[in-house]
Formats: C-alpha cells, structure tokens, sequence
C-alpha cells in the first residue's frame, strides 16, 4: 500500500465531508475494508461524480474495459484500492487490475494518469 497515492485518490475524488474518515479507515489493517465498503453503496454520495468515469453494466470483459479507458486517456498502469487482496493497494498493469476487478461483485478504484474508474 502507499499511502502517498492513496492520500491523492481520496482528496481528488472522494467527497470533502468523509475524506479524514476514509483515510483512516484506509490506513487501518481493520478498517480498510469499512472504507471500501462505502462503495458498495451510496457511492455517488461518497465519490466526487464529477471527476470520475462509470463503466455502465453489463459490460463485464476486461479488455473492452481497458479500450474505453484508453479512450480517456488511461495508461498501461494503474494504482488499485480494491476489495480483492491480490490487487489491493498495488501498482500494477492495468489490464491485470481489470482482469481481477471487473465482474468480481465487489468494489475496486483504479486509478490511471488523472482520471479513476469506479467498478
């Protein structure tokens, strides 16, 4: 896990009145899982909106996934918040990020260049 990124993922994208909490519960071996948790559900009213792209359902190939990144701009890597351990708090490829995120059921930020992708 770095902690430095993922201080930068949640002041750029989560929203102001939750960002203290959701780092602590980040930075807790305990309570990460509380903080992905949000995510689950009500997350447009705990992500900034504006500055994140959905991937709508059904979708649920990873290379289709990758493609409409790079149509935003996404790189080759990418930072993971995920509730998948394998690739939680890693930098890593981002077509090895999509292939454990999408349709695993679970919430996964993946975060590419300036922009980060809620699935």
């Amino acid at each position: 896990m770095d902690k430095e990124i993922e201080e930068i993922i949640v002041k750029s994208f989560f929203t102001k009145r939750i960002q203290d909490r959701v780092l602590f519960e980040l930075f807790s071996k305990k309570k990460r899982k509380d903080a992905l948790g949000r995510l689950c559900h009500n997350y447009d009213k705990t992500l900034n909106l504006e500055s994140l792209i959905e991937i709508k359902k059904p979708i649920s190939n990873a290379i289709e996934v990758a493609n409409i990144l790079r149509e935003h701009s996404a790189g080759d890597w990418c930072y993971s918040i995920s509730w998948s351990e394998r690739i939680d708090g890693k930098e890593l490829p981002l077509l090895n990020a999509l292939e454990t995120a999408v349709g695993n059921g679970m919430p996964s930020l993946i975060s590419c260049t300036r922009k980060t992708y809620l699935f």
